[in-house]
């Protein structure tokens, strides 16, 4: 079946278009307005109709689909740029654990050092590098406590950003959830429902086709061709037949001769 391709609603989006209609189709016992569905039209007939009328019934939600397929090109665009940011906060992971491992580390360097250059210490005559050990023992045991006090200033100050930004800015994900879901909301109330309801109207409008009457039961009707009723002659009685007449011809006196007087 052929179906107009409206010139704005890209091929991606009739599935959407589709899934919209048959919602729209199916809860129609819920609008008292389409309360003809599958009287004067069909549901099969209403859906045929609005496919065929994708154009007009998307026209009325243009603003909304533009939008709508503004951010997901937004959304599509940066969508490379993820893995950068997520490499960017697999860094800042790192330095994080780097920051809490590195007090830990060097306080048990620390006390390490200490501890074996205390023993070396006691022993008689104690060995030249005993001090050295404890040096290096109170170094790190110097570095742990600096790095405790940083990364106790660092949480202090991340959980007072934390509380400052209470409310999460909004996701590309969600500005395109929305955006889809105010374009399905003005194709549905200024499309699609316009759509079935003048449909439903002009077919009721319609006059209704009138039924032929069959014939009365009993009578066959006469088909073909009568000719005209000829009369034969009546053949009983002989016709007159004409008769001729002669004219009357007088022909001259031949009577005898007169006498003539002498």
């Amino acid at each position: 079946m052929h179906m107009n391709v409206a010139p704005h609603l890209l091929t991606e989006d009739r599935a959407e278009f589709e899934r919209v209609l048959d919602d729209a189709l199916r809860n129609a016992p819920d609008h008292p307005d389409l309360a003809g569905v599958g009287q004067r039209l069909t549901t099969a007939q209403l859906r045929s109709m609005a496919l065929n009328a994708t154009a007009l019934i998307t026209a009325p939600a243009a603003v909304e689909y533009d939008h709508f397929v503004k951010v997901r090109e937004q959304v599509r665009s940066t969508a490379p740029g993820t893995g950068a940011m997520l490499g960017d906060s697999a860094g800042a992971g790192a330095v994080a654990v780097v920051t809490v491992l590195a007090p830990i580390l060097a306080g048990a360097a620390a006390v390490i050092f200490l501890l074996v250059g205390a023993v070396l210490k006691m022993l008689d005559p104690p060995p030249a590098f005993a001090d050295t050990l404890l040096t290096a023992g109170l170094f790190f045991g110097a570095v742990g406590a600096a790095g405790l006090l940083f990364a106790a200033v660092g949480l202090l100050m991340t959980a007072l950003r934390n509380s400052a930004t209470q409310v999460p800015a909004p996701t590309p994900d969600d500005e395109l959830s929305r955006a889809k879901e105010a374009w399905c909301r003005a194709l549905l109330d200024r499309g699609i429902l316009p759509f079935l309801r003048d449909a439903l109207a002009s077919a009721s409008a319609a006059p209704p086709i009138p039924k032929q009457s069959p014939p009365p039961s009993g009578r066959i009707p006469k088909v073909g061709y009568s000719g005209p009723d000829f009369t034969s002659p009546n053949e009983g009685a002989p016709a007159p037949r004409p008769t001729y007449t002669s004219p009357d011809f007088t022909g001259p006196d031949f009577g005898p001769p007169e006498t003539r007087s002498q």
